[in-house]
């Protein structure tokens, strides 16, 4: 091997690992700059706290946070509940959500919920139907009939 091609192969080594130690770091320094919502959360400070309990079982609480959460809550423990809550989404949007829990169960509201798509017209009409036209055996039972 000639002295020219050692030189030529070590300068291609030293270039092409100075590429790749460039790019790794302009890779690095991009995802670094990146704002991650993980890292905003965990810097998020409470602004403002409200919480009060009172003796007859009834409670309120209310909080907000610097990244944009807030929630708040009354009720009588063990037998109602109100309250929302807000926040935004990884993608920025707002997510704002209240409901109600009491012995008929929890019902929330919100924009970004599902909500079940329209019964159709002909299982309205059938259903009509059965409940004006109940079944033999029920009509003799209901008119005292044997």
């Amino acid at each position: 091997m000639s002295k020219s091609t050692t030189t030529t192969n070590t300068t291609g080594n030293t270039l092409a690992f100075a590429t790749a130690l460039v790019l790794t770091i302009v890779l690095c320094c991009s995802y670094s700059a990146e704002a991650r919502p993980d890292q905003y959360d965990a810097a998020a400070e409470t602004r403002n706290f409200k919480s009060e309990l009172k003796e007859d079982g009834s409670y309120q609480y209310q909080y907000e946070t610097s990244n944009g959460i807030a929630a708040g809550e009354s009720g009588v423990g063990g037998y109602y509940a109100s309250g929302s809550s807000a926040y935004y989404a990884p993608d920025g949007q707002l997510i704002q959500l209240s409901y109600t829990a009491d012995e008929n169960g929890f019902h929330p509201a919100g924009e970004h919920l599902p909500t079940p798509p329209p019964v159709p017209e002909a299982i309205l009409k059938a259903l009509e139907y059965i409940r004006t036209h109940p079944p033999q055996e029920e009509r003799k039972g209901a008119s005292g009939q044997a």
